[in-house]
C-alpha cells in the first residue's frame, strides 16, 4: 500500500502565520500550528522609537521567517511523519504587502544603516499612507482616458504596489535606489525557499497592475508620473510571471535543513490569502461567492468575462483558478471595528458582567445582542473605520452611527455595526450581480464565522442568501496546501489542477444558515437607509474628508 502523502499551506494574515499539514488524498489537516508576529502591525513607531506619521502600516520581515522556521517543523513533529512523505509547499500572504530587498534577498530594514528608516520595511496590505500617490495615480490615468480599463479595477488604491513604490521614491529615493527588488512579501519567501525570481502572477495581477499579454504599465505613463519610474517594473519587479497552480521552484538544501524538509520539494506560486480561499471552501464554479470574515473581509467570485468598476476587480484570467477571471472585493474593516468597540467603548461594568457571566466581551455582548429583534435599536452605521473599497475605492472615508438617545445601550451599538458590515458585504454582492454573475450560494469562511453564529444569521437575512459554512476553520492555509498538491503533480502523488484538488480536498459543514423572512423584511428597509447614507457620504459631502484633514494637521502639529 502507497504510503499517505502529505503538503504543507502556509497562510500570512495580518497579525499571524500558520502552518497546515494536509493529507493530500482527503484533505485531512493533519496538523497545525500558529505563531504571532512578535512585532505585530507598526502603526505608531519602529523598533528603535523613530515615530510614524499618520495612516502608516508596516511589519518586520524576521516575523515572516519565525513563522517559516517554527510551524513547519511543529506540524512536522505533531503528525510524526518523515519528511519524505511532504510533496509540497505553498504559501498564501496578505497583499500588497511589500518590502525592498538588496542583491542577496536581504531585507533592507535588516541592515544597521537603515533599522530607523520607516520605508526600509514591510508596507502592510493596509499601509495607507499612499493615498497621495494613488490619488496621483488616479488623476494621470483619467487625464489619458485610461481609467476603465481592466487592469486597474475602476481606481487605483492606496493598497496596491505601485502608489506604495512612488511614496518610496518620493520621500525616501536613497531606499529606492538601494533596492535591487521591491516586491511582495510571498515572492520574497519563494525567493528565499527556492532561489527563484519568478514572481506570482496572483499578486503581479491584481496588485501590481499587471496583465497577461500586455505586461505591466507602459514605460509612457509611469514617465509621466515620475521621470526615475520609467524603468521600474524591469528595475524593481521583475517580468517573469510564474502562473498560479504552477511549481515555482523547488525547495534548496538550505532552506530544507531548516524546516526538517526534503531539498528538491514542490513550492508552488504563492496566491493572495483571501484568494486560496475559494479552493479551501470548494468553490469551482459561477454562481458560488466565497465570503471571509476575518479582521477584515474579502468577497470573490468566478466569472466568464472581466469587469471592473465600482471598487470590484475582476481583470485577471487565471488568477485564482484556470479559465475564469474573479470579480473580488470586500470591507476593509470587520473584526477589527469591533475590537474597536470593545477595547475602547465598553464601560467598566460590562467588562464585570461579562466576567461573572464566565465569558469575553465579544461573547457577552453577542448575548445580548441576540435579544434585539432588528431595527429594535433605532440605530444605522456605515462600516467604513478603515475607509472604503466598493463602491469609493477611498481610505479617506470614515466610520459613523446615526440613531443615537440617552437609551442606547452598547449591545444595541454592537449590533448596529455587525449589521453595517452585513449591509456592506450586500453592496459588493450586488455589484457582482450588476456584472452579470449572479450569486445562488455563499460559501463562508474566517475566524468570526465560527465564533459568531448571531453574525451569521444577520448576514443571512440582509443577504437574503442561505449561507454554508467550510468545513475548515483554515480555508486559506488549506487553500494553500491544495496549490501545493497541484505543484507537486499527479506523479509525486498530488494533482495536475486546481480543480481536482479542491474537487477531493475541500468539503462543506452540514450546518448552514437561512434567512428569516420577518427580519429579510426589516433588513430591506434599513438597507435602503444604509444605502442613502453610503451616497450621501461617500460621494455628495466632503465632511469626512474635512475631518481627516484635520485630523493629519493637527497630528503635525503635536510632533
Amino acid at each position: 500500500m502507497a504510503k499517505t502523502k502529505y503538503v504543507i499551506g502556509l497562510d500570512y494574515g495580518t497579525l499571524s502565520g500558520r502552518a497546515v499539514l494536509v493529507e493530500a488524498a482527503t484533505g485531512e489537516i493533519a496538523a497545525q500550528a500558529v505563531k504571532e508576529y512578535p512585532h505585530a502591525v507598526m502603526d505608531r513607531e519602529l523598533p528603535c522609537g523613530v515615530r510614524l506619521e499618520v495612516d502608516w502600516a508596516l511589519q518586520h520581515p524576521q516575523d515572516y521567517l519565525d513563522v517559516l522556521t517554527e510551524t513547519v517543523p511543529a506540524v512536522l513533529r505533531q503528525a510524526g511523519i518523515a519528511p519524505q512523505e511532504v510533496i509540497g509547499l505553498s504559501i498564501d500572504f496578505t497583499a500588497s504587502t511589500v518590502l525592498p530587498i538588496d542583491r542577496d534577498g536581504t531585507p533592507l530594514c535588516f541592515l544597521p544603516a537603515f533599522e530607523a528608516r520607516p520605508h526600509a520595511y514591510v508596507k502592510l496590505w493596509k499601509h495607507h499612507a499612499a493615498q497621495p500617490e494613488a490619488d496621483e495615480i488616479n488623476a494621470l490615468l483619467a487625464a489619458r482616458g485610461e481609467i476603465d480599463l481592466p487592469r486597474y479595477g475602476g481606481k487605483i488604491s492606496s493598497e496596491l504596489t505601485l502608489p506604495k513604490a512612488l511614496q518610496i521614491l518620493r520621500e525616501d529615493p536613497e531606499i529606492y535606489q538601494c533596492a535591487d527588488q521591491i516586491l511582495e512579501a510571498s515572492d520574497w519567501l519563494t525567493f528565499l525557499l527556492t532561489g527563484s525570481r519568478r514572481r506570482t502572477g496572483s499578486t503581479a495581477g491584481y496588485k501590481a497592475m499587471w496583465l497577461e499579454g500586455e505586461g505591466y504599465p507602459e514605460r509612457a505613463f509611469l514617465r509621466a508620473l515620475d521621470p526615475r519610474l520609467e524603468t521600474y517594473p524591469e528595475d524593481k519587479l521583475g517580468e517573469d510571471i510564474c502562473p498560479v497552480g504552477s511549481r515555482i521552484g523547488e525547495l534548496n538544501p538550505v532552506w530544507a535543513e531548516k524546516l526538517g524538509l526534503l531539498p528538491g520539494t514542490a513550492v508552488g506560486a504563492s496566491i493572495i490569502d483571501a484568494h486560496a480561499g475559494l479552493p479551501g471552501c470548494g468553490i469551482t464554479k459561477p454562481g458560488q461567492m466565497m465570503l471571509i470574515i476575518g479582521t477584515s473581509s474579502v468577497q470573490a467570485a468566478l466569472s466568464d468575462r472581466p469587469y471592473s468598476g465600482g471598487g470590484i476587480c475582476g481583470a485577471v484570467k487565471g488568477g485564482i483558478m484556470p479559465g475564469y477571471y474573479a470579480l473580488e472585493s470586500g470591507l476593509a474593516g470587520v473584526g477589527d471595528i469591533f475590537g474597536w468597540f470593545v477595547n475602547h467603548c465598553v464601560p467598566a461594568a460590562y467588562h464585570e458582567q461579562a466576567k461573572g457571566a464566565g465569558c469575553g466581551m465579544h461573547e457577552y455582548l453577542t448575548r445580548l445582542a441576540e435579544k434585539l429583534v432588528p431595527g429594535e435599536s433605532g440605530l444605522l452605521a456605515l462600516d467604513w473605520w478603515s475607509g472604503n473599497k466598493t463602491p469609493f475605492v477611498d481610505v479617506d472615508l470614515s466610520g459613523m452611527v446615526v440613531g443615537y438617545t440617552l437609551s442606547t445601550r452598547p449591545e444595541e451599538v454592537y449590533r448596529a455595526l455587525i449589521e453595517a458590515t452585513g449591509f456592506g458585504t450586500r453592496l459588493i454582492m450586488e455589484a457582482f450581480e450588476n456584472a452579470g454573475v449572479l450569486v445562488d450560494e455563499i460559501r463562508a469562511c474566517g475566524g468570526i464565522v465560527e465564533k459568531n453564529p448571531l453574525l451569521m444569521q444577520i448576514y443571512a437575512d440582509i443577504t437574503n442568501r442561505e449561507i454554508k459554512v467550510a468545513a475548515s476553520q483554515q480555508t486559506a492555509a488549506l487553500g494553500a496546501a491544495m496549490y501545493a498538491a497541484v505543484a507537486a503533480g499527479s506523479e509525486r502523488g498530488g494533482y495536475d489542477s486546481i480543480f481536482d484538488a479542491a474537487q477531493a480536498m475541500g468539503r462543506i459543514q452540514e450546518k448552514t444558515y437561512r434567512p428569516i423572512p420577518a427580519h429579510v423584511a426589516v433588513y430591506e428597509t434599513l438597507y435602503r437607509e444604509y444605502c442613502q447614507l453610503k451616497d450621501y457620504f461617500g460621494a455628495k459631502n466632503p465632511v469626512m474628508k474635512t475631518l481627516k484633514q484635520i485630523r493629519q494637521q493637527a497630528w503635525r502639529q503635536s510632533v
